[in-house]
């Protein structure tokens, strides 16, 4: 797998060289023309969307890798046919419900105190998490944390005393200011049904995990991404964009965006939090962002080296949100930055319960299955996120 990524990641910087290549020639032709030619324009949108894909293909085969990873550690691959124990005992559940083998419904016990047992095998909850950072994958890098109750409460500091300098032998009085309060993060619940004929679920050949997963994730991975960006915080968690502890940092001009507004939303941010901080931007901003230039000319996005470190923007990773703002326009949020784990903090109540009804459809032929999750989101830390709003 390491040479199938170096192999990528050589692709990967063959193209980002053409495109500086000929992004310095569409530069020259608007000093010269006032404008590039149509062709240039749409030779540098090709190679963004070669660089897109790339960069895709890159993350997949470290997904993959990770994927075998985690099978080799668990012995999945000891199956004839490249299936666990738990994921076989999964589709005899779905094709026969409470008339599959005793086997196969033990296989599918998985006890906690939340539900006292799951009928989904460790694989496909898994994989649904996997479906969820396709979209606006905030989970990807903010701090998930699971619980057993309805709501989860976060002390935090709210206010801090200063140190004094004294002489020798000098009088002290109290230094006063330090404070403490409680945010309180609830859950929410989110569900996602599919009905699937029942002859297809008697077909063998048909791969009920896979269907299942495609489509619970990607109801799933819409629902979450999107509130935890925006969400609103009244039945759903409260989004980052809708944070009123929020803070912004507006870009320099009016409908305008050029490299310098990143660079101040990158040092607006505190060293330690910047250490660790991760971007978050729209695919049609990052279109714009890989033609951004320092003051010596050095380019903001640069290449991962060897497909073992992600494409960075000044030199820190990224993450591509749909749920941000795709175009510069009047008060639009088209990037965050910062520590996502200590700003944002994720609670999983339930990560996945799926539910087979074999009988609200029955006179239909087919069978509904119903997956549902309780999942809360809130800002936490400020200060450790900062959102760039065009003015």
């Amino acid at each position: 797998m390491s040479d199938e990524l170096k192999e990528l990641a050589d692709d990967l910087r063959s193209t980002w060289e053409e495109f500086k290549k000929q992004h310095s020639q569409e530069v020259d032709e608007v000093k010269k023309l006032g404008d590039a030619s149509g062709e240039q324009k749409q030779l540098l949108d090709r190679l963004q969307e070669k660089m897109d894909a790339q960069e895709k293909a890159i993350e997949e085969a470290r997904k993959r890798a990770d994927d075998l990873d985690v099978r080799l550690q668990k012995g999945d691959l000891d199956s004839k046919d490249g299936k666990s124990a738990e994921a076989k005992a999964f589709e005899d559940w779905c094709r026969k419900g409470e008339h599959a083998p005793a086997e196969s419904k033990a296989s599918l016990q998985i006890g906690d105190d939340t539900a006292g047992g799951f009928l989904a095998p460790a694989e496909y909850v898994r994989e649904i998490v996997k479906g969820v950072v396709e979209f606006s994958p905030v989970r990807e890098v903010a701090r998930v944390t699971e619980t057993s109750a309805t709501s989860v409460k976060v002390p935090k500091r709210t206010g801090t005393f200063a140190a004094t300098w004294t002489a020798s032998g000098g009088s002290r009085s109290e230094t006063t200011g330090l404070t403490y309060g409680l945010d309180e993060i609830p859950t929410h619940e989110l569900y996602a049904l599919v009905d699937i004929e029942n002859q297809l679920l008697e077909d063998s050949a048909f791969d009920m995990e896979a269907e299942l997963t495609s489509e619970f994730a990607e109801q799933f991975g819409v629902a979450e991404g999107t509130a935890f960006v925006s969400g609103t915080g009244v039945g759903r968690p409260e989004g980052l964009l809708s944070s009123s502890q929020l803070v912004e940092v507006q870009t320099a001009s009016n409908d305008a965006f050029v490299a310098n507004d990143l660079i101040e939303l990158y040092f607006s941010v505190k060293t330690a939090y910047a250490r660790n901080g991760t971007w978050a931007l729209n695919r049609g901003i990052l279109k714009a962002v890989r033609k951004f230039q320092d003051s010596v000319g050095n380019y903001l996005w640069q290449p991962g080296l060897a497909g073992l470190a992600p494409a960075t923007i000044l030199d820190r990773p990224y993450i591509e949100c749909p749920d941000l703002a795709a175009s510069v326009a009047d008060n639009a949020k088209i990037a965050a930055f910062g520590d996502w784990r200590r700003g944002y903090r994720i609670i999983d109540r339930v990560v996945v319960q799926v539910q087979r009804d074999p009988f609200t459809q029955a006179t239909s032929g087919a069978t509904r299955f119903i997956a549902r999750k309780r999942v809360g989101g809130q800002l936490v830390v400020p200060e450790a996120i900062k959102v760039l709003d065009v003015q």
